[in-house]
């Protein structure tokens, strides 16, 4: 691999210290990789259903083939979904509808408005946890079921962010320490309140929940098939998804192994929070030391325990990036007609890198696909050096 650059990274517990490459092929990577679900259509029916609902966008970029020498690379453009700057509303309106029915005995054929009287009625609330995406995306699905939620965050988190969830009508408590911290605290309220714990990653004892969620990405799935058969009429050869606990990760692998597809998956996270390259590294789960980065809705330590099976042997291929490389990125697509923030630009900041290295050879075949999820925000714009 040319041009290879390194960078640290710490495992919590143990507190050793590794360097590594930005780009790790997976050595466990399966070519027919455990088969997939299929997508559920009571999901896609739902969603339909929803208040501004319509699909997103894909955009192609036929400059950026050009420079690597590949047929087409197209971006899923999240930037405004239900309403909201980020794709995350799919997965949380699923998982929390889902554990709604299940709870008040509905079935999953139920709307939206069923699902929110009966919620009501049974007393039911809501708490979470978030960096902000995912919060948000609850806090407005309690919204549309006409019921409480509670919102834990980093005390990190800016005024603005908090803002936007008190916007939409969720009580928020502010932590001290990491997305981790805030985990937990999530969890001692779901006790002490009885309130409906609402995740998207999974522990022993919690995996229903999170496994909905990666259900509910599968809309946008359905999206891309269809856009990409009008457009060029070929499944996607690569696909690039962005990684934090890693249940959009596993949505995106789960989608295409469905059918035996040839689909190579690969991951970008940030270099401030590798958990699932670490991971992989290790062949089991390591909770890894995280940083500053401009990447929020990236920026975990843990890979979710639903999703490790799928990813350990369905990603051939980990990738780091740092602030600035996905800064860059937000540039070039907010100049090429994609609203993207810093989670959005990373996927196309990992294919210049897999290109850089000569991970990704030239063919005029290829057809890649980046998965922007989320619409441009305010953030401290990395310096160059």
């Amino acid at each position: 691999m040319s041009n290879a650059s390194t960078f640290r990274v710490r495992h919590l517990g143990s507190d050793e210290v590794f360097e590594r490459h930005d780009i790790f092929i997976n050595p466990n990577s399966l070519d027919a990789p455990p088969t997939g679900a299929s997508i559920d259509p009571d999901l896609i029916a739902f969603h339909q259903a929803f208040p501004e609902s319509k699909a997103t966008p894909l955009i192609e970029l036929p400059q950026v083939a050009q420079e690597l020498g590949i047929g087409h690379v197209y971006v899923k453009d999240e930037s405004l979904r239900f309403g909201l700057p980020s794709f995350k509303i799919l997965g949380a309106s699923w998982g929390v509808f889902r554990a709604v029915c299940e709870k008040t005995s509905l079935p999953s054929s139920s709307s939206l408005e069923e699902a929110g009287h009966a919620a009501q009625k049974a007393g039911i609330s809501l708490v979470t946890c978030t960096d902000g995406n995912w919060g948000r995306a609850i806090a407005r699905t309690a919204k549309y079921l006409g019921i409480k939620a509670t919102i834990h965050v980093p005390k990190t988190m800016d005024e603005a962010t908090r803002a936007k969830l008190r916007d939409e009508g969720a009580i928020v408590n502010a932590v001290n320490g990491s997305y981790d911290d805030s985990i937990a605290a999530a969890m001692k309220e779901s006790e002490s309140s009885k309130s409906m714990l609402v995740m998207d990653t999974s522990w022993e004892g919690f995996e229903r929940m999170p496994k909905w969620v990666v259900e509910g990405y599968a809309t946008m799935h359905a999206e891309v098939d269809r856009q990409l058969e009008e457009t060029c009429g070929k499944r996607p050869t690569l696909c690039i998804a962005s990684v934090g606990v890693g249940s959009w990760a596993q949505s995106v692998v789960n989608h295409y192994t469905e059918d035996g597809s040839s689909t190579k998956i690969v991951t970008v996270e940030s270099e401030a929070a590798p958990c699932l390259m670490e991971s992989l590294h290790n062949k089991k789960i390591v909770s890894v030391e995280t940083g500053s980065t401009i990447m929020d809705g990236m920026n975990c330590g843990t890979v979710s325990t639903n999703t490790w099976p799928t990813l350990s042997t369905g990603v051939y291929a980990s990738v780091v990036v740092n602030d600035l490389e996905s800064h860059r990125d937000v540039l070039y697509l907010n100049n090429h007609g994609v609203n993207a923030g810093p989670c959005g630009a990373a996927p196309l900041a990992a294919l210049r890198k897999l290109h850089k290295r000569g991970v990704l050879l030239p063919d005029p075949e290829a057809v890649v696909v980046l998965f922007s999820t989320e619409g441009y925000r305010d953030y401290v714009v990395p310096a160059s050096t």
